[in-house]
């Protein structure tokens, strides 16, 4: 048996629509549309486009239906934004997580509840933009007063789609409103004061919704009556699927962030996790996925979108090429630093980094590349390091998912910085763990994990690159 299914995969910067059939051999995928993802700054802040963004989404559905039978569809996205509803209807736009609004957040609940306790409850890394972060903001602007629900962006696109109201379990565990156990932390709610009852029952994927409901489908053209299903809706979870490992690896999701760790049997909410900046989230079938935010390649995208935006005419691949001659060290910065969260000129913050500190920034664009992607490189190795030490798992490779597969340069420097190997692929992990999670829900796929990443080990072309020395 195989079965043809729709994954609707969002991003912070673009969102696709991937036509899978999958059977027990089988996964082939072809992406039916593409479409931008921007967000858009007005009076209050900075904003997601979700009925642009629902609107190419579904007409890239109906675009999938046409040529076959789809069984089901559905929806990833990035993690921590939602909208907020009253009675049915959304109530504003939803922020987007890169609005500057969530430091404040940071310290309202910093106000309430000490970080060690607030970890020891939900094991997340502290980032300013997680939901509770948000969501404190929104009480204090008296947005909250007004809303009867709070839906995730997967799952609001989920609600459109059928008119059910489920909040997905991975995405979930972004929160910071979720207990360890995977339960919501009412008691936290109430010390914060936000109504539990903003939040909808959790879901496990693989769980079915409902089909598309008539109207939707009359109104984009969708053939035939798809189930909604719901998936590992936050894109890490899904991509995790995707990662080709065995025991020993760890991985990169790498695209506009990246997710660099390892998969564990349950959560590790140490004292020492903690002082290492790693979280906890919910991964696929009850793991989780112990990793750390290690920012990605926002920062060359930007740095490219800045010199192109002053006249530069060099496109990426021109600019990799001539980052891959540097033969000289280059200088590394930190790129969590929250300077580098927010849209802008990269090479003004890259050299205000380096000035702040007493140390000579990169000179040149080739310079400037080869640094922001040591960077990168030298904070995957970091994490490793310690994501193996507080775990006490053996790291023997590591996986590379997503856009950054395709960076053969930033794949050869993370294996030299790591002195581990590096397989890079596949590259549409997100959409491959989609699909995959929607296809085991319909028996068309085999159950375990392990056999998953088998059919993708067996399916897609994988690029090992080998360190060049050790680190």
């Amino acid at each position: 048996m195989t079965a043809t299914v729709a994954a609707i995969d969002l991003g912070a910067t673009s969102g696709r629509v991937v036509r899978a059939e999958v059977g027990p051999s089988t996964l082939r995928l072809d992406e039916v549309a593409r479409f931008e993802n921007r967000p858009v700054k007005i009076g209050d802040g900075l904003h997601w486009s979700v009925l642009a963004l629902y609107d190419a989404a579904l007409q890239g559905v109906a675009t999938a239906s046409r040529d076959a039978s789809l069984a089901s569809v559905a929806v990833d996205s990035w993690a921590v934004d939602y909208g907020l509803l009253r009675r049915g209807s959304l109530l504003g736009i939803p922020f987007s997580y890169r609005d500057d609004r969530t430091a404040h957040g940071l310290e309202l609940v910093d106000a309430v509840i000490a970080q060690p306790e607030l970890y020891a409850r939900c094991g997340l890394q502290r980032m300013p933009f997680t939901t509770i972060n948000q969501l404190m903001v929104d009480r204090e602007r008296g947005l909250l007063e007004a809303a009867d629900r709070l839906l995730m962006l997967p799952d609001l696109f989920g609600y459109w789609m059928t008119g059910r109201m489920v909040t997905e379990r991975t995405n979930a565990s972004t929160t910071g409103l979720m207990r360890l156990d995977g339960t919501w932390d009412t008691e936290l709610m109430g010390m914060l004061g936000i109504d539990p009852a903003l939040l909808s029952e959790v879901v496990e994927p693989g769980t079915r919704l409902a089909p598309i409901d008539a109207v939707t489908r009359a109104h984009f053209g969708i053939e035939g009556a798809p189930d909604v299903l719901a998936i590992g809706s936050h894109d890490t979870a899904s991509a995790v699927v995707a990662v080709p490992m065995e025991p020993g690896g760890a991985y990169i999701s790498s695209g506009t962030w990246s997710l660099v760790g390892i998969e564990t049997p349950a959560p590790i909410a140490t004292a020492e996790a903690l002082e290492a900046s790693f979280t906890n989230e919910g991964g696929v079938d009850g793991r989780t996925r112990f990793l750390k935010n290690v920012m990605g390649l926002w920062i060359l995208s930007e740095a490219v979108r800045t010199w192109q935006a002053a006249g530069e005419r060099l496109g990426l691949p021109a600019l990799l090429e001539a980052a891959a001659a540097v033969d000289w060290a280059v200088p590394v910065f930190d790129p969590t630093d929250a300077a580098f969260y927010p849209p802008g000129d990269m090479p003004e913050r890259i050299r205000a980094w380096f000035e702040e500190r007493g140390q000579r920034p990169p000179r040149g664009r080739a310079e400037v590349v080869r640094c922001i992607l040591e960077s990168l490189a030298e904070g995957y190795a970091v994490t490793l390091r310690d994501a193996a030490r507080i775990s006490g798992q053996a790291i023997e490779r590591v996986h590379v998912v997503g856009g950054g597969a395709r960076n053969a340069l930033l794949c050869q420097l993370t294996a030299d910085r790591t002195g581990l190997p590096v397989v890079a692929g596949p590259v549409e992990a997100t959409a491959i763990g989609n699909v995959l999670v929607q296809a085991r829900a319909l028996g068309a796929a085999p159950e375990s994990l392990e056999e998953l990443r088998a059919l993708v080990r067996a399916t897609h072309e994988l690029r090992e690159y080998r360190p060049r020395h050790r680190a």
